[in-house]
């Protein structure tokens, strides 16, 4: 009986004992689908409209033969797009090259320049 008393006294203060409090969880942000980028390839094969939708109206239209030029002007760069009926000679024309330059008519970036003309 001796024995008994302190084990169990042990026992009971064991359960006393403060623990550390298991650690906060921390919710996990949920990440944000970034915004899909346009980019050259992107812009193959699209309508005029199509062009228009992502970057309003042209600074410039010309018609050049069978095919259209349309210029798409910002501040920091110029986007020159030219649609040519397909080859079954369907319309509406689309987009089969795509040129961009600085203002001053350096090179630049084509997904830098038609990230910057594209409408919010």
């Amino acid at each position: 009986m001796r024995f008994i008393v302190p084990v169990a006294t042990a026992l009971l203060l064991a359960g006393c004992v403060a623990r550390d409090p298991a650690p906060p969880t921390v919710p996990t942000p949920t990440p944000v689908a970034p915004k899909p980028q346009v980019v050259h390839s992107d812009l193959i094969g699209a309508t005029a409209g199509q062009l228009i939708q992502l970057m309003g109206q042209p600074a410039l239209q010309v018609r050049e033969g069978p095919g259209l030029k349309l210029q798409f002007r910002g501040r920091s760069c110029v986007l020159d797009a030219y649609l040519y009926p397909t080859p079954s000679g369907g319309l509406p024309e689309r987009v089969t090259h795509v040129d961009t330059r600085l203002q001053s008519g350096n090179a630049t970036s084509q997904p830098q320049c038609i990230a910057s003309l594209l409408r919010s």
